[in-house]
């Protein structure tokens, strides 16, 4: 069973209001979760996000992966840590290297 943390969306037809949840990978976007840990509000001027600190590293340190989105939430609470751009330096300068060495050659 993958375990993913994700969005339920509540709210009203063009004012949406997510749930931050513990689900089964597998599950609908509205269906039976497995735990409740906050909720955000993009609509209002000041975003509101609103997470168990507790639940969410509790969830992470056992598997769960949150998607793209929450992770960004999270991010921004500093419940997680953003990996280091040196591993996209890395790449490019791999790809130089390949650029380089074809004109040295010709």
């Amino acid at each position: 069973m993958s375990v993913r943390i994700r969005l339920k969306r509540f709210g009203k037809k063009k004012k949406p209001i997510y749930r931050i949840v513990v689900m089964d990978q597998k599950n609908p976007r509205d269906g039976k979760t497995i735990d409740d840990i906050g909720h955000y509000n993009p609509t209002q001027d000041p975003m509101i996000v609103t997470v168990k600190e507790d639940r969410v590293n509790y969830w992470i340190s056992v598997g769960a992966q949150p998607t793209d989105t929450v992770k960004r939430l999270l991010t921004g609470l500093g419940l997680m840590k953003t990996k280091s751009n040196q591993s996209s330096n890395q790449k490019i300068a791999k790809k130089d290297r390949k650029k380089t060495s074809a004109s040295d050659e010709a």
